[in-house]
């Protein structure tokens, strides 16, 4: 569950007048008015809490749909003024994207890392500016920056649990993420926690095991693929460490006639993901709340206009990474979604029935009916 933060309010600005200007890509609102220019979105309300926030990739599901809404409302809740831009996969553009957001007034900048060591600079330098740094969702190994995240070694272990149960003996792929994302090793670190002596013992043999630039998908497709081929399709279970790449996979499977047969893992609780468990074709997914995430980090952003110490942030704890690091963290906790509890996302309107139901044959799946 997530830990509530306490929120120091940053003032409040007047309403500017309704007005609608759209100019290329960037949104800006003040009150009711938005103007759209650009790259970067920006919504106005106080004037001494600017919270910029740098997305890795807006362009996935969900970041826009989830994160960023919840994120921007806990900091406009606070009387905090946000502010984004999108780096588009390239660590190169996040980079400069920080010095941008702190050039646009940033008091706190809210980073999700397109690469958590190549970001490190830049984030190091912001902080030596005052400008405090939550590091979002993903890990960026700085002792002075704040980690929120869910807690991605317990992560891996969900989807190894469901996974080694069906399959306690055989054949595992492993696809993991991007190797610049520390989150694929944290994943990774779960599921080793979970069928590390049975892989000792000889129970289970990983045939084929690989990083996925930027997670993906048609990459995930291509590796899978490859070690269908390499091992003549002998692969009992996959162990995919987001739903992205678990599609890609499937996608490898399907044109094998194994979707179904071979069961696979995923996480993020997306809208395609949830249709493939219901269908059968994806064991399961892990549900991480992104609205919790995003309320968090913003009502952290808020504390941190009025005190910018992260150990004083409320309902954090120390991390240690896995290069020594200690760090002010909040980890929150994940959730399986498998047929059986399918209900769990439809009642908290993450997906429609319909949606999460979509070919699912009458009376097979309770959720659905």
């Amino acid at each position: 569950m997530a830990v509530g933060l306490l929120v120091s309010a940053c003032g409040s600005d007047e309403a500017a007048n309704e007005t609608t200007t759209t100019e290329g890509d960037t949104t800006t609102t003040e009150g009711d008015s938005t103007t759209t220019e650009g790259e970067t979105t920006t919504t106005a309300g106080a004037t001494d809490c600017v919270v910029g926030v740098s997305w890795n990739n807006y362009q996935e599901e969900r970041w826009a749909k989830w994160d960023e809404p919840a994120l921007q409302a806990a900091i406009e809740a606070g009387g905090g003024t946000y502010v984004s831009n999108d780096a588009k996969s390239s660590a190169e553009t996040q980079a400069s994207n920080l010095e941008n957001l702190i050039s646009q007034g940033a008091n706190v900048l809210v980073v999700l890392a397109q690469d958590g060591t190549a970001i490190k600079p830049a984030v190091a330098s912001a902080i030596a500016q005052g400008v405090p740094v939550i590091a979002y969702d993903r890990l960026i190994e700085d002792p002075n920056a704040l980690y929120l995240t869910f807690d991605n070694i317990e992560v891996g272990r969900i989807e190894a649990r469901a996974i080694f149960e069906l399959v306690p003996t055989g054949n595992y792929v492993i696809i993991k993420g991007n190797s610049a994302d520390a989150n694929a090793d944290f994943l990774r670190e779960g599921y080793e926690d979970v069928i590390g002596d049975a892989v000792t013992s000889g129970d289970i043999t990983i045939v084929g095991e690989t990083y996925t630039d930027n997670w993906d998908p048609a990459n995930a497709q291509d590796s899978m693929e490859q070690f269908l081929t390499a091992n003549d399709n002998d692969v009992q279970a996959v162990l995919s460490e987001n739903d992205g790449m678990a599609g890609g996979v499937i996608a490898a499977l399907d044109a094998q006639g194994l979707a179904g047969v071979v069961p696979v893992s995923g996480q993020d609780a997306e809208q395609a993901a949830l249709n493939r468990v219901a269908l059968g074709t994806q064991t399961l997914t892990v549900w991480k709340d992104s609205r919790e995430l995003g309320q968090v980090a913003g009502e952290a952003a808020i504390a941190l206009c009025a005190d910018a110490d992260v150990a004083n942030v409320p309902g954090t704890a120390i991390f240690t990474t896995p290069d020594g690091v200690d760090m002010t963290s909040n980890l929150l906790a994940p959730m399986p979604i498998m047929q059986d509890n399918l209900d769990a996302v439809i009642d908290a309107g993450w997906i429609t029935k319909d949606a999460a139901c979509a070919g699912v044959a009458a009376g097979s799946v309770a959720a659905c009916g």
